[in-house]
């Protein structure tokens, strides 16, 4: 029941978001959530490998 999206659901979303950000803000918005997908994908591609950016910040205890 509430798991299909339908067409005329995605074009009241998309006219809800034009009301509270206007049409300026837009480019802006969508410009940083295109930023904020690739930073966390680079985010999660160095974090599934070993943990060697932690090593390199910490210094080796004597």
């Amino acid at each position: 029941m509430f798991g299909r999206i339908g067409p005329t659901e995605i074009i009241l979303i998309l006219v809800l978001i034009l009301l509270l950000f206007g049409a300026r803000k837009l480019p802006e918005l969508a410009r940083s959530v295109g930023k904020s997908v690739v930073e966390l994908k680079e985010g999660l591609k160095g974090s599934s490998g070993s943990d060697d950016t932690a090593s390199k910040d910490s210094k080796p205890e004597e």
